[in-house]
């Protein structure tokens, strides 16, 4: 299986792997094993990925080295609180990541925002920055299990050797920062930083905790920021993310909007005009 290995949190909750040198797309391998009726709780893994995925449809680009991480979990939960286990998948990178990457406080941030989280902050609602420049980002997925059960596919991609090239976005890798670090590394880290997520979430009832480390590594409380939602753009300053996960803005009339889904811009690129 690739060189993958359970860590020793995962392996002794009876998490089970399957790894690959090369695979079309990990999270179409944990969209299979759910149709044929899996109990979850089943990583699939791959230094590469030739048919990659990101969200809305966009390709996400996985060149040999990197890791693509895909996570089959059948949640006890309401579809809207299952929803939320994009946080607990961001609080899980944003442990593994920071107990790899090395320590250091920053001043300029995301899109030339000031920032002084550390190196590894969470983007909403999907990514993980390094040095304001994405690293890692993740994608749910539900799915009908035979017995009509709802399955989740928490897929993962991170940046290990390699950031892609032509992206309207900074992005960085692991060896960029200067980390000597495997894909292997990683996902030990990963899957037993999502075993303590995960049991804190707890199906659900725990959300309010999640939410809260999730916001500790925000990548933006408090900037300025434009969201745009499929052509609309919304500006106004980052307040905070509500207990659905929403992202709430402050908008320049001192009104509060909820955002449910949108690309999210910091700083200067806040303020150009689409």
């Amino acid at each position: 299986m690739a060189g993958f290995w359970l860590g020793s949190r995962a392996s002794s909750r009876g998490y089970r792997l399957n790894g690959f040198d090369s695979v079309g797309s990990t999270s179409t391998e944990a969209a299979k094993a759910a149709q044929a009726g899996d109990i979850g709780d089943v990583w699939f893994c791959a230094l590469q990925q030739t048919a990659g995925r990101g969200r809305r449809g966009r390709a996400w680009q996985s060149p040999h080295g990197n890791l693509a991480a895909s996570l089959l979990v059948v949640p006890d939960a309401e579809p809207s609180v299952a929803a939320t286990l994009g946080f607990v998948a961001g609080v899980s990178l944003n442990q593994a990541l920071s107990s790899i990457v090395p320590a250091a406080t920053l001043k300029t941030g995301i899109d030339g925002a000031d920032m002084a989280n550390g190196r590894i902050a969470l983007k909403w609602p999907n990514d993980v920055l390094a040095d304001g420049a994405k690293l890692a980002g993740i994608l749910l997925e539900a799915h009908k299990r035979p017995d009509g059960a709802m399955a989740i596919v928490v897929g993962i991609g991170v940046n290990v050797v390699e950031a892609p090239e032509g992206l309207p976005y900074p992005a960085t890798s692991l060896r960029a920062l200067g980390v000597d670090a495997t894909a292997e590394t990683v996902f030990g880290a990963l899957s037993d930083a999502w075993v303590e997520a995960f049991e804190l979430w707890d199906r659900g009832r725990g959300v309010t905790e999640v939410l809260q480390l999730w916001r500790r590594s925000a990548a933006g409380i408090g900037a300025e920021v434009a969201v745009n939602r499929d052509g609309d753009i919304v500006r106004g300053t980052f307040e905070t993310i509500d207990e659905s996960g929403r992202l709430i803005v402050r908008a320049n009339d001192n009104s509060r909007i909820a955002i449910t889904a949108g690309d999210v811009h910091f700083g200067t690129t806040a303020s150009v005009r689409n």
